[in-house]
């Protein structure tokens, strides 16, 4: 106590000063607008810019919860596209429930570890058979076609992607509708290509490269890639058509597994297709 009182009669002299200072200037603002306009617009500039700092701070805590709400949004969208579901009835119709049925549904996951360096090259993504994940459905992110689900546990599961030899995805270039197998050379993980085209067929450089649906692991129309140069096959009256890839897989992170919902019965039909006896003989 007795220190306080020292210091108070210290410093009296300056206390009174700025007491004074203070009774002032908040006179001054209060019956004067132009300081008072200043007063606010300046409080308000600090308050600004300290909510943004804190916005700033907090936002990447709820990045990945707003990632998965964005892949929610967008599973949502793609299931209203009538490309991606199943006529009932032919000929002019209204784009209705009772009209088109669902045929693929799609399941979010990402990616936890992932290679692209290797010859055969997988992700492993943070999804399983507790989620619906089977082999073989096809997996791609928001900018194109990732790979095919190779096996799963309860809550992971390993897709081969299209960094792999054995793995072929049947798509189609723009705008001309030519269909062919995208295949991967094992160098490059930016680019595939397409092999067995007839060099008497025109493709134009930058043409559109998308899924053909053919198979039934993705639908027709998912983005593949675009058609970065046309090479001659030397011997051989057919073009090597290079694709740069849509997606870049050194930083992939979300990914959709789609389920066709009618695989099976197509799969099963195609299965009573009769060998060619013919190409039989010939191997």
């Amino acid at each position: 106590m007795r220190n306080l009182i020292a210091f108070l009669r210290r410093f009296q002299i300056f206390l009174v000063f700025a007491s004074l200072q203070i009774i002032s200037l908040v006179i001054y603002v209060q019956f004067l607008s132009f300081p008072r306009s200043q007063y606010l617009t300046t409080a308000s500039n600090v308050t600004a810019k300290v909510l943004t700092w804190e916005n700033d701070v907090t936002k990447h805590f709820d990045l990945s919860k707003n990632n998965y709400a964005l892949q929610r949004e967008n599973i949502r969208l793609r299931e209203r596209l009538p490309e991606f579901m199943y006529t009932l009835s032919a000929g002019k119709v209204k784009v209705e429930d009772t009209i088109f049925k669902q045929q693929y549904t799609y399941i979010p996951g990402m990616v936890i570890n992932s290679s692209v360096t290797r010859r055969n090259n997988y992700f492993t993504l943070n999804i399983g058979s507790k989620q619906g994940v089977k082999p073989n459905m096809g997996v791609f992110s928001d900018k194109g076609v990732v790979g095919i689900v190779h096996n799963t546990s309860e809550h992971y599961c390993v897709v081969k992607s299209v960094l792999t030899k054995d793995i072929n995805v049947d798509v189609i270039i723009e705008p001309i509708h030519l269909a062919g197998i995208l295949k991967w050379d094992g160098h490059d993980p930016r680019r595939g290509s397409i092999d067995g085209i007839s060099n008497d067929l025109r493709i134009k450089k930058w043409s559109r490269v998308i899924t053909r649906g053919g198979s039934g692991i993705f639908p027709k129309g998912i983005p593949v890639g675009k058609v970065e140069r046309i090479e001659s096959i030397e011997g051989e009256p057919l073009w090597n058509v290079v694709v740069r890839y849509s997606e870049d897989y050194r930083t992939l992170q979300r990914v959709y597994v789609v389920k066709n919902v009618m695989i099976e019965e197509q799969q099963a039909l195609e299965g009573q297709i009769p060998p060619d006896e013919e190409e039989d003989v010939l191997r």
